[in-house]
């Protein structure tokens, strides 16, 4: 779910918006697809003699199962935001209590990029933001960090056409 228009000032622009790099999901959806392997497995398996009722029950404990092993962590994902607007950094987390951070860019005083080897293969990464305070805004599994760090940068000179045409793609 994009910003709200009504949540920016009047000649602030949206340059980018983005959830966290979908590989937070990598290893839940590989234990999800094992557990379905595993259901089918045992649909095939289970004896005659435990049917219906027993196929019933295996399916609702996949069902159960299922709830905090794939569906609670996609929903935190869904629900983790970063938007780069032309005046600010905001960050929004949470489903039920949601929390959040406006940075105001005339804050900033460093953008980094942290890339683990991890990171590279996913084309992803952690931003830190600098703030004077010395307590940086950090952005965890970024997405084409680099691009995202190149538009703060042309934000932070001053260059609001450059960050917005800095990537083609979005």
């Amino acid at each position: 779910m994009a910003l709200s228009n009504k949540l920016l000032s009047r000649d602030e622009v949206v340059v980018r918006h983005m959830h966290t790099h979908p590989k937070v999901l990598l290893w839940r959806i590989v234990g999800w697809v094992v557990l379905l392997a595993a259901a089918v497995a045992a649909s095939v398996l289970l004896p005659d003699s435990w049917a219906p009722w027993g196929l019933v029950a295996l399916w609702v404990a996949v069902l159960v199962v299922s709830v905090p092993l794939m569906f609670l962590p996609w929903l935190r994902w869904v629900t983790t935001t970063y938007t780069v607007t032309s005046k600010r950094v905001i960050t929004r987390a949470g489903i039920l209590n949601k929390s959040g951070h406006d940075l105001p860019l005339t804050r900033i005083s460093d953008v980094q990029q942290d890339r683990t080897v991890t990171d590279r293969i996913f084309g992803c990464g952690t931003l830190s933001l600098q703030t004077s305070s010395d307590d940086p805004l950090l952005l965890v599994d970024v997405p084409r960090v680099e691009m995202v760090q190149l538009e703060i940068s042309n934000l932070l000179f001053n260059d609001v056409q450059g960050a917005v045409d800095a990537d083609p793609e979005s």
